[in-house]
């Protein structure tokens, strides 16, 4: 997927404990980048954050996520994690999560990462499915459009 077409970027750096000795890395880590990256995107849409989805008796559950490698990050580069929308299904929300990070040797963008995260919108109490809030959809497909009218 190309960068402009990710409208939320979110940097951090690698810290020594995410890496192993060669400096690169650990495989588990990067569902929690996905996750920093999908909290920060979820409080630039200005929706409900955890609390006050559980608060009303309804929240997002995971339901899927998934992880394919390209490249390395390794101990101290900065990355840039763009998170995205994919689709709103009738209970579902799909978000696509890439890494980058620029080579320091060749100024160029590298793509290390690319996911993908479900979510279930449902009932706390039931652990039931229900339909996805009218106001989340127009938030976030206006969120996500503004990134193309950029």
């Amino acid at each position: 997927m190309a960068r402009e077409e990710f409208r939320f970027w979110h940097r951090l750096r690698v810290r020594w404990a995410e890496a192993d000795m060669q400096g690169i890395v650990f495989n588990g880590h990067y569902l929690t980048y996905f996750d920093v990256a999908f909290t920060e995107y979820w409080r630039a849409t200005g929706l409900e954050g955890p609390l006050l989805q559980a608060q009303s008796g309804f929240e997002m559950f995971a339901r899927k996520s998934t992880i394919e490698y390209h490249a390395p990050a390794r101990f101290d580069d900065q990355l840039d994690i763009g998170v995205r929308l994919e689709r709103v299904g009738n209970s579902s929300l799909c978000f696509r999560i890439e890494i980058h990070r620029e080579d320091p040797a060749s100024q160029d963008i590298m793509h290390l990462v690319s996911g993908e995260l479900v979510y279930v919108y449902a009932h706390v109490a039931s652990r039931s499915a229900a339909p996805v809030p009218e106001h989340w959809r127009r938030i976030l497909t206006g969120f996500e459009s503004a990134a193309q009218q950029t």
